[in-house]
């Protein structure tokens, strides 16, 4: 492999995975290269754009090259950043007629240094986990905290712990006995057990489109639901939600100020992200880890390993 060709995650078209080298755009003067080291599968965002199911969104696609959870080293520098610096990447461009969306899963990126954050590398694995974590700290951010989340993921997880960081004690509605485990701080049951009808602030991560009717029927009156997964279309009965004057929130991508809270509070142990990262397999069993990730309902979050490519 030369030094401008990389091993990438392609999605060749909806249901087709591969793994293949390909040419890699020479960095311009702004630009940075990084050896990846690991990478994360999001079962969220690749899911939708494995099955063929992603809403019309910019740059989509087929063959694409996903992936916005990405650590490595820095082997160019430019910028503030030298040679061997630990970065995460939130994804790449660099792959000329392949398109990169979000282009983060390959063993070698070109990527402006602007676009990259440097980590310390005691996070090592675990700093796939700061774009989730943002995300998270971006939906709650200047908001109430909530009291309410939907979904014991990945992404329920990092919220309810930045929940419990801000001196929250949240409820976490799971149906999957097998999410249910690693609470600490907050409390998960199954929503048919869970009387309350008076949430003020309700976070959904389910990216479940059909489920607004049920939370609004447990809001207090002038509570607010936070759409913090990533829908196709939704809709809900417009008599209940008048009565309770719900209020509708849709969280956005995060910012750099979120990834830099999230990444000072994991360094220094304030945000734990263990127990959230599952599984990990060789990059070269990408096609095997991609059926996991999205089939396995014990896989919280799936890692790719680069380091032998």
């Amino acid at each position: 492999m030369t030094e401008f060709t990389a091993r990438a995650v392609v999605l060749e078209s909806p249901g087709v995975i591969a793994l293949h080298s390909l040419p890699i755009d020479v960095p311009k003067p702004d630009d940075i290269m990084v050896d990846v080291v690991w990478t994360g599968i999001s079962t969220g965002t690749e899911r939708l754009l494995f099955t063929g199911a992603m809403p019309p969104f910019p740059g989509l696609g087929y063959p694409l090259v996903p992936g916005y959870e990405t650590v490595g080293r820095v082997s160019r520098a430019a910028g503030s950043l030298h040679e061997g610096d630990f970065v995460f990447v939130p994804g790449a461009a660099c792959y000329g007629p392949v398109r990169g969306l979000f282009g983060g899963a390959a063993s070698r990126l070109v990527v402006p240094a602007s676009r990259v954050t440097a980590i310390p590398e005691t996070l090592g694995a675990q700093g796939v986990l700061l774009a989730l974590a943002a995300t998270a700290r971006h939906a709650i951010a200047g908001h109430a905290t909530p009291d309410l989340i939907i979904g014991h993921g990945a992404l329920g997880r990092l919220l309810a712990r930045l929940a419990v960081l801000d001196g929250g004690a949240p409820t976490v509605w799971e149906t999957n006995p097998a999410r249910a485990d690693g609470a600490v701080g907050y409390t998960v049951m199954h929503p048919d057990t869970d009387p309350r009808r008076d949430y003020r602030a309700i976070y959904d991560v389910s990216g479940d489109g059909s489920i607004l009717d049920t939370l609004v029927q447990r809001l207090a009156p002038g509570g607010e639901v936070v759409l913090a997964g990533f829908y196709d279309r939704l809709s809900f009965a417009f008599a209940p939600a008048f009565m309770k004057e719900a209020r509708f929130r849709i969280a956005a991508q995060w910012a750099p100020a979120d990834l830099a809270y999230t990444a000072e509070h994991a360094a220094s142990g304030a945000l734990s992200l263990d127990g959230l990262i599952t599984h990990h397999r060789p990059a070269a069993d990408a096609v095997a880890a991609y059926d996991t990730a999205f089939t396995d309902a014990a896989c919280l979050k799936m890692t790719l390993d680069w380091s032998a490519s």
